[in-house]
């Protein structure tokens, strides 16, 4: 199915070279690029929130107090007022 496609003149060109050196039509580049573009975001995938980009690493840590999400900058100046000795 014939579609029309405006693309600015920088892109236009980058085709056009992509064409020529891949031995391909400007349309199959065109094809080529979406299939790829579809393969690497999945079917109806939208952008990924942050809890999206860390949710793998929330909840893997281990011992601590319990509290320290409610005391954290008492905790983080026990830290670095600590010796080095210890």
């Amino acid at each position: 199915m014939p579609t029309n496609v405006a693309i600015d003149s920088e892109s236009d060109a980058l085709l056009n070279d992509l064409a020529e050196r891949s031995g391909k039509t400007r349309s199959e580049i065109i094809r080529e690029a979406l299939k790829r573009l579809s393969d690497e975001q999945g079917p109806g995938s939208v952008e990924p929130t942050p809890y999206d980009l860390v949710s793998d690493l929330l909840g893997i840590a281990h011992g601590g107090p319990k509290d320290l999400a409610r005391r954290h900058k008492a905790a983080f100046r026990e830290l670095l007022t600590r010796d080095s000795d210890d």
